[in-house]
């Protein structure tokens, strides 16, 4: 006959399980236990924890799980509504047979054909225009106050001799007109192409689709066509967010090499131009004597095969 045990026995007088109950085993198993917990190194355990398979699973799924449930940032063209640029309910080669850069004329409508990220996080309220241009003519007058002494002081000198006495001036110059850039956060640049009018098609094509794809910078543009049987080059502007971000600048290039828009051994190469520079009418032959472009291609490419 099977001995049973009381509820006394089992629960004992506060109603909580005795240390007799048989519900924590026989008196071989209760030392055993009670070996392991005198034994056990808690300090040990959570030295391993991190590394513990169910532990590196579960910090994955909680990871994955973030990612899905993270809303998606939608996307956004800073060009939508405008007949001259790709619309985000476009594929690029719906937009590419729309507005075919080789005959599609310039007009007040069409002073360039644009294509943007929608993907990129670059906005117009990002950055304060105005207040930059403003103080940038301030800083390009006052350098044009002392070019101005400094010539008349020397008046009669070689000009070898008054152009040693504004390169520092004009160095100077120039890291101020950034530094301005990049306080008023108006730092967008761009990588200048010019194909020949029987190449624009082609190469634009490769531009907009790897500037829609997140494999260039923020956008791109393409001048038109002028008219007249003009058999000039073209002009694609390939655009970056920020031309002192030399990483970023470097992969926009590296992927015109592989789309085979850019030689990596070329003498000529392309320029870099800071969107800052341009708004100030800073061109090649400027009256302040400064360097248009930022950045050759040759040089960055340099010494690479």
């Amino acid at each position: 006959m099977t001995a049973t045990v009381s509820n006394d026995e089992e629960y004992g007088s506060n109603g909580y399980l005795s240390s007799d109950s048989s519900f924590y085993g026989d008196a071989d198993t209760k030392a055993e236990l009670e070996e392991r917990c005198e034994n056990y190194d808690p300090t040990r355990y959570w030295s391993n924890h991190p590394y513990l398979v169910s532990v590196m699973a579960a910090a994955n799924r909680a990871k994955s799980h973030a990612a899905s449930s993270s809303p998606t940032r939608p996307l956004y063209n800073p060009y939508e509504g405008r007949i001259n640029a790709r619309q985000l309910n476009e594929t690029v080669e719906e937009f590419l047979k729309r507005l075919p850069p080789l005959t599609t004329s310039v007009s007040r409508e069409y002073p360039w054909i644009f294509v943007a990220n929608p993907h990129a996080s670059l906005r117009p309220t990002d950055y304060d225009q105005g207040a930059f241009m403003r103080d940038a003519e301030e800083t390009l007058q006052e350098f044009t106050k002392k070019k101005s002494g400094i010539e008349s002081s020397m008046a009669g000198k070689a000009k070898a001799s008054i152009t040693r006495k504004l390169t520092p001036l004009r160095k100077t110059l120039e890291e101020k007109l950034l530094a301005k850039a990049k306080e008023k956060r108006f730092t967008s640049g761009k990588w200048m192409l010019f194909p020949s009018p029987d190449d624009v098609n082609s190469q634009w094509a490769l531009v907009a689709e790897a500037t829609v794809n997140r494999e260039l910078g923020t956008a791109a543009k393409v001048a038109p066509d002028s008219g007249d049987g003009d058999r000039n080059p073209r002009l694609i502007c390939v655009y970056t967010k920020d031309f002192s971000d030399m990483d970023d600048v470097k992969r926009v290039l590296e992927r015109l090499v592989e789309l085979g828009l850019v030689k990596r051994k070329d003498d000529r190469g392309i320029y870099y131009k800071a969107n800052a520079f341009t708004e100030l009418g800073i061109n090649a032959g400027n009256e302040w004597g400064l360097k248009a472009s930022l950045y050759a291609s040759k040089d960055l490419l340099g010494g690479k095969k």
